[in-house]
């Protein structure tokens, strides 16, 4: 793709006028609140105001997951200590089953259940005369087969909001006949618009069902504090604390990814949480800063450029040695930093991105193909929300082209028109991709492949971006732009 018309205003406008013109009228209007382009504000700031967290147009396929897979899939579903029962048929238990890579330290069906799907496997019955005996046999064998587990949680799926199981009712005798957590999570997949309420859903399960229900034994420090919504896919949490224990800081909770129960419980102990994934854990961390008085901080360790941001961010909120000691791991990487840049950055200086992912990614990751010198043509989200995209807009140059809750046509005919030299989203989304020609990342679980947060993760993901731009196999495509 030429540079000259990257982040083109009037260009990408005009793209998503031609996209719209295919739709019907009433469905163009609709779309039309989705799509457009980063412009300045009345202060010179980058914004970029689309419209987000609404329902998806009928008749127009996404790329959305449900609040079955915010809850289940994202939230509860990497606390490794915890039995996790998808309630409900089969299918959603089979679908969600260790998809993410959320990767963990302990014994599969011994202290550990991460990877492994349980589920009531609902039948015609268990709609006619309701579930409630058998997910109350079904704590009672769980328990016999896995006796150290600390917990179970019931993810119910669409059927049981739609027939009314009581789960709540189970979960309050089970736990009291067993001495465990027991957890119901009403995240029916039809709640809300997207995942993202399945988010809001599982947070506030951990409000009620788990802050305040036991003393958890645990001796405060002055630099204690929580890593929050880092779901470690492909080992992420790890470089991150080993980030934070560098600079001084005792992380007694790093959840969900490679979280236990104790580790959630004691969090309100802290003096400070760290979030990552604003989208899916703020709600817990503005309770707990309500009730608790633990003040926030979002942070972003994709990249070098980031990564010395918050650092010192999160530094400041603690004292002149924890600052002091930030200072000398910044500059203790730096070397590596160098090294991967002069590297890297002359293969893939001036290629051009498209990104669209959940989460946090199209914005936090932004910065780290800055980095690399590789420019972003276009990003969007599946299921965020405004203060989304109102954090999305300082990461991006302006007239870059932003689009929320895609469709496939749409994603597809901005790549055909785009042209980039990379594209970053979701399985999905992968194979339409690499079949038109076009270089791909899988930018949800990174292709199997990570870490990407921290230092020794942007080394990785320098690399990868490079295996993917550079491949040769590409010359052995023909895009159908190129065919035509």
């Amino acid at each position: 793709m030429s540079l000259d018309n990257v982040n083109d205003t009037a260009a990408n406008e005009a793209l998503i006028k031609e996209v719209l013109d295919q739709y019907p009228e009433k469905a163009a209007k609709k779309r039309a609140r989705h799509l457009g382009t980063v412009k300045a504000d009345a202060s010179g700031n980058p914004t970029c105001g689309v419209k987000s967290n609404i329902k998806s147009v009928p008749g127009v396929m996404t790329i959305r997951g449900c609040a079955y897979a915010g809850s289940k899939g994202v939230v509860w579903g990497p606390i490794k200590d915890m039995v996790h029962i998808s309630h409900g048929p089969v299918g959603c238990g089979q679908y969600s089953w260790s998809q993410r890579r959320n990767y963990f330290n302990g014994t599969v069906g011994v202290d550990s259940f991460v990877t492994m799907q349980i589920t009531s496997d609902f039948q015609e019955r268990d709609i006619v005369f309701g579930g409630d005996k058998n997910l109350d046999k079904m704590v009672d064998e769980l328990n016999e087969m896995f006796p150290l587990n600390r917990g179970i949680t019931i993810q119910s799926e669409c059927p049981i909001g739609l027939i009314g199981d009581d789960i709540e009712a189970v979960a309050k005798k089970k736990s009291k006949e067993t001495g465990k957590t027991i957890v119901p999570v009403r995240c029916e997949g039809f709640r809300g618009v997207s995942q993202s309420l399945g988010h809001h859903i599982a947070n506030d399960a951990i409000r009620d069902w788990v802050f305040d229900k036991t003393e958890a034994e645990w001796e405060t420090g002055p630099y204690d504090v929580n890593l929050i919504a880092d779901y470690n896919i492909g080992g992420d949490a790890w470089p991150s604390r080993k980030l934070l224990e560098e600079i001084g800081l005792r992380v007694i909770g790093s959840w969900s990814g490679d979280a236990t129960l104790a580790e959630i419980e004691r969090a309100p102990k802290a003096k400070l949480n760290l979030i990552h994934c604003y989208r899916s854990m703020n709600y817990i961390c503005r309770h707990m800063e309500e009730k608790y008085d633990i003040p926030w901080v979002e942070y972003n360790f994709f990249g070098p450029t980031q990564i010395a941001a918050s650092l010192r961010k999160i530094a400041a909120q603690f004292d002149e040695t924890i600052q002091a000691n930030a200072e000398k791991v910044i500059a203790k990487y730096q070397p590596l930093v160098d090294a991967v840049v002069a590297r890297y950055k002359p293969r893939l200086e001036g290629k051009t991105v498209l990104l669209y992912v959940g989460g946090l990614r199209p914005r936090h990751v932004a910065t780290a193909y800055d980095d690399l010198g590789m420019v972003i043509v276009g990003t969007g989200y599946e299921f965020a929300h405004n203060d989304d995209y109102q954090r999305t807009g300082h990461y991006l140059k302006e007239g870059t082209l932003v689009y929320d809750d895609v469709s496939g046509y749409e994603l597809e005919k901005f790549i055909e028109k785009l042209r980039p030299d990379l594209v970053g989203s979701g399985v999905k989304e992968k194979y339409a991709t690499q079949k038109m020609g076009v270089p791909f990342r899988q930018m949800h679980s990174w292709d199997y492949s990570g870490p990407y947060h921290g230092y020794d993760g942007f080394a990785i993901f320098a690399r990868d971006m490079d295996m993917a731009v550079n491949s040769p196999i590409w010359s052995k495509f023909k895009a159908p732009w190129k065919a035509a």
